[in-house]
């Protein structure tokens, strides 16, 4: 079976999914890769139609979203490799840009390491590139406000494939409502990424309702997105795992590390734009 949960004698849920649609041993899909994807498509569409509502011109999106799918991609697989596996890409470098694995044998691996925050900071060093070009055109905070409106909804899609791999696994408990990861260790514990996509999902909602209220303020969405989300991430890493073995010596571990940086921003930005009011967005170029 792909999928294969149950209740055992304690009320736990056994998890057992397994993380390939189909494998043909040099190749496999992933639940992953689908709702990665998944994830991006539906974020898309609804910036598409933020876009269209504004009368923006579509190629505009489009350029967009090459940009934000490059930068994602480069951005989280880069801060994967630097943040938490230094210590094994340092000497694997090809292996960091190349999606696949030569030692021992060569197999097709996707880019199975991929970090948030480093994807976070690769969309802000594209979008920085698509402002240089398209600056004329369109306003950058006002583009940044309409992706803090779904870049949530990625996330929880993303987190949903985490759980298909059963990684990124909570520390043991004893709640009624703990996850029993059969691939790894059997020992009940919180569904971490159960509970991190609800919490962006929820997020997702929450933003889109606060856009009919302050979406005239160009970049108060973006600092409010910032706070929301990496307070959640910030929150929810006390109930994970370690992913790195350096993390056990840590007060703070990475995912905390990283996002505090991006919460300050976050406030700095809302108290800046919180008295000014612009128009959405500042520049377009009218369909």
């Amino acid at each position: 079976m792909l999928i294969s949960t149950h209740l055992n004698i304690y009320g736990y849920i056994t998890w057992d999914a397994n993380p390939n649609i189909f494998d043909l041993g040099f190749y496999a899909l992933r639940w992953y890769s689908v709702l990665f994807l998944g994830g991006f498509v539906l974020s898309y569409l609804i910036v598409k139609h933020r876009f269209k509502t504004a009368l923006v011109n579509p190629y505009l999106l489009d350029r967009l979203t090459i940009y934000t799918v490059a930068g994602t991609l480069v951005g989280a697989r880069l801060g994967h490799c630097l943040f938490y596996d230094w210590g094994y890409y340092h000497s694997h470098l090809i292996e960091i840009i190349l999606p696949f694995q030569f030692t021992p044998h060569f197999k097709i691996t996707g880019y199975q390491g991929l970090a948030s925050h480093g994807g976070g900071i690769g969309i802000f060093i594209a979008l920085w590139l698509y402002h240089r070009k398209y600056h004329k055109d369109i306003n950058l905070l006002w583009v940044m406000d309409q992706l803090a409106l779904v870049v949530p909804l990625a996330g929880c899609f993303i987190r949903l494939g985490n759980l298909m791999n059963s990684e990124i696994i909570g520390r043991p408990t004893e709640l009624s409502w703990a996850f029993i990861f059969v691939r790894d260790d059997g020992v009940p514990r919180h569904p971490a990424q159960l509970y991190e996509a609800l919490a962006y999902l929820g997020i997702f909602i929450l933003l889109n309702l606060a856009a009919k209220y302050w979406s005239s303020k160009n970049g108060f969405l973006l600092g409010l997105f910032l706070i929301l989300i990496f307070t959640a991430r910030f929150l929810l890493e006390d109930l994970k795992e370690d992913q790195v073995a350096f993390e056990a010596y840590m007060s703070l571990n990475m995912g905390q590390l990283l996002s505090i940086p991006f919460i300050i921003a976050g406030i700095i930005l809302m108290v800046i734009k919180s008295g000014k009011k612009t128009i959405i967005p500042d520049k377009i170029e009218a369909i």
